[in-house]
């Protein structure tokens, strides 16, 4: 078997008489199997390596003591010189409690590593940002997953990053750490299981909707599942001109309306308690009815492939969008949501067409923070880089197969991350003040840094490849598994 190193066409890898629901099916266990495997390999993913150099012996006192007293006490007469003199400001935390991990639920605490790894491999890759993953317990002397223990963690680590991306923290928990490190911090905390979902999902629903011919005011759209993501996306819908009216969201209870009492007596839930008052008028009972006509069905619920049926699908109005973004599989397959009707279709996997994933945006989002030392990231921020990302697909060419940028168009995250930083200026939570361009070339960069020390690594091989035998094995067994 010829094995392609850069895996650019994943159904190639099986059988011709497979079935596209087989290929769909050996696809997710191939890239599990091969995840295990690799992860086994390296490791894990990151590492920590010096960005100064040793010249000589008395390099050590320039970097450590005495020279480094200096840095110091100069640090300590003015904390924000910590920004220019430690790596600090271009340093964000990846803080998880691992409650609710993609779709696994409770991994407990270390279980989350891999996905917090994973976004610090993102975020320096595509954002040359450097990150840390910092997975902690949250339970309390109770043994109750408590927000107050993930608040008071965070604010007590404040002082050695420029930034935090809370991750994978289940509800409700997740609304009151957000709300309340964000105004209380002096540094930008962003959850990207809601913001960044958020952004990316608004960004691919705008392109989406110019290339049905529709407007975002006019449209209506159902939503399955009421988790931090959805109700963010819903959220920031309504702030880039959606009709709250026009919107249902279903939890695993029923829709979110004003009777649902069960909501309003619970003060934890009071995200979705303001969806309640804003949406669903017409208090629909389920999602088959509430799909009959919408334009839009934005699912980030329970995996598939059978969450989603096909008849729901089938029931909306012309050239229906689908967003189907669960992970590790998709409320239906793309293929399926076709078959039924869908003219445009996204997820949240880069092996099917319109990848609508936070990888798109919370490296560049943060990133753009960071260059202007933002002490917060507000909505305007998330809308304007979700505008800024469509604007990017648009000046390539949309079509109903490519509404978003892709990870490997290394020029849309300093694209991005320029108009973060002017948006933050704009709203006044930034430290610093520059122009676009400057904040261009600075993210630019510092990207096109990381993304060459990755190469040159490969290349001097102190990252080795992996060995062929691996993929090998990984196709072999998802073969084995789907026939």
């Amino acid at each position: 078997m010829s094995i392609d190193l850069k895996l650019e066409n994943l159904d190639q890898l099986f059988p011709s008489g497979f079935s596209q629901e087989q290929i769909a099916k050996a696809k997710t266990l191939f890239l599990k199997q091969l995840a295990m495997d690799a992860h086994k390999f390296y490791g894990g993913k990151m590492q920590t390596i010096p960005k100064a150099g040793i010249f000589g012996f008395n390099w050590f006192n320039v970097w450590y003591t005495p020279g480094v007293s200096k840095i110091s006490t100069t640090i300590r007469d003015d904390n924000d010189t910590s920004f220019d003199l430690s790596n600090r400001g271009n340093l964000v935390a990846v803080v998880s409690d691992s409650t609710r991990v993609l779709g696994d639920g409770n991994c407990t605490p270390p279980g989350g590593l891999g996905v917090m790894e994973g976004k610090a491999f993102l975020m320096k890759y595509l954002g040359g940002v450097d990150a840390t993953a910092l997975c902690m317990d949250s339970r309390n002397a109770d043994g109750e997953h408590d927000p107050d223990v993930i608040i008071e963690f965070v604010k007590r680590l404040q002082p050695s990053f420029g930034a935090v991306n809370l991750e994978d923290i289940s509800q409700p928990n997740c609304y009151k750490v957000l709300d309340t490190l964000r105004e209380e911090c002096d540094i930008p905390v962003w959850h990207d299981d809601a913001q960044g979902t958020g952004s990316v999902t608004v960004a691919g629903l705008i392109n989406a909707l110019k290339v049905a011919g529709k407007e975002m005011g006019n449209v209506r759209i159902a939503m399955l599942g009421a988790g931090a993501s959805n109700t963010t996306i819903a959220r920031l819908l309504i702030k880039a001109g959606a009709d709250p009216q026009k919107m249902v969201l279903f939890d695993s209870k029923g829709g979110l309306h004003t009777g649902r009492d069960d909501l309003k007596a619970d003060p934890r839930f009071y995200r979705k308690w303001e969806l309640c008052q804003a949406t669903n008028p017409e208090a629909y009972p389920d999602m088959a009815t509430a799909c009959k006509g919408a334009d839009v069905l934005i699912a980030l619920s329970k995996p598939g492939p059978d969450t989603v049926k096909p008849e729901w699908i089938s029931s909306m109005a012309e050239k229906p969008i689908v967003f189907v973004c669960a992970n590790p599989v998709p409320e239906i397959y793309p293929y399926a949501a076709k078959e039924a009707g869908a003219y445009i279709v996204a997820t949240g996997r880069g092996d099917f067409p319109n990848q609508v994933n936070n990888s798109m945006g919370f490296p560049a989002i943060l990133k753009g923070a960071l260059t202007v030392r933002a002490r917060k990231i507000t909505d305007e921020m998330a809308i304007v880089a979700a505008r800024s990302l469509a604007r990017f697909a648009e000046e390539k060419g949309i079509s109903p197969e490519y509404i978003t940028p892709t990870m490997d168009e290394a020029g849309v995250f300093p694209y991005e991350a320029a108009d973060v930083a002017m948006q933050a200026i704009k709203d006044g939570v930034a430290r610093i003040d520059m122009t676009r361009d400057e904040a261009y070339a600075l993210a630019e960069k510092d990207i096109q840094y990381a993304r060459s020390l990755t190469g040159d690594l490969i290349k001097n091989g102190y990252i080795q490849q992996p060995p062929a035998e691996m993929i090998e094995a990984a196709i072999k067994f998802a073969i084995a598994e789907v026939s």
